[in-house]
């Protein structure tokens, strides 16, 4: 099974990631930022990896640190379950349509991290939510998690939709590439052997 359980704790933070990639999309995510559990559940459900997150922070100051270490300790669960990534696709992608919002998501495995996120987003909140702290996530989940990611937003206007949508996109781009090849099942994607 591929599993991993990651703890991270800092002065700021103390967070356990649990997650199954050979999932059903079962979740339990609790940070003490509500939108932002939102947004956890629905990466969880429609990647079919099974998520577990527990986080307190220091929230007193605001959520930046939570979200962000959030992000690295999903990263890392990921990297870890992966292991050799013998197997794996590798490679997803998903245009992704809510509402008035529409969001491509393409990503590689590739244990080389580059995030690329046009999502044009106002700054201001969703409920309590910083919405510029949508980019701060991805970017520790693409750096932690070794993913070459672009995420473009092609329509929207609301937010919230915007936002969801990109969590979404990314959910099924992630399902897509953490899928088995029945071709190669017994292969490393990459002409150099490793990723």
């Amino acid at each position: 099974m591929r599993s991993a359980t990651i703890t991270r704790k800092t002065a700021e933070t103390d967070i356990t990631v649990t997650l199954n990639l050979d999932g059903t999309g079962v979740y339990d995510n609790q940070t003490g930022v509500g939108f932002f559990d939102h947004m956890l559940d629905q990466l969880s459900r429609h990647a079919l990896i099974d998520m577990t997150v527990r986080a307190q922070g220091d929230l007193h100051i605001d959520d930046h640190h939570t979200v962000e270490d959030v992000g690295i300790a999903i990263g890392q669960a990921l990297t870890q379950a992966m292991g050799d990534k013998k197997g794996i696709v590798r490679y997803g992608s998903c245009h992704l349509a809510m509402d008035d919002a529409q969001v491509r998501c393409a990503l590689d495995l590739s244990a080389r991290p580059y995030l690329i996120c046009n999502l044009d987003l106002p700054f201001g909140k969703i409920g309590t939510f910083d919405i510029e702290l949508v980019r701060e996530f991805f970017q520790a989940l693409s750096t932690h998690g070794g993913i070459t990611l672009h995420i473009d937003k092609l329509h929207g206007f609301n937010a919230h939709h915007i936002v969801e949508a990109a969590f979404k996109s990314v959910a099924r781009a992630l399902r897509d590439a953490l899928e088995t090849d029945p071709r190669k099942a017994d292969a490393v994607p990459s002409t150099k052997g490793m990723l």
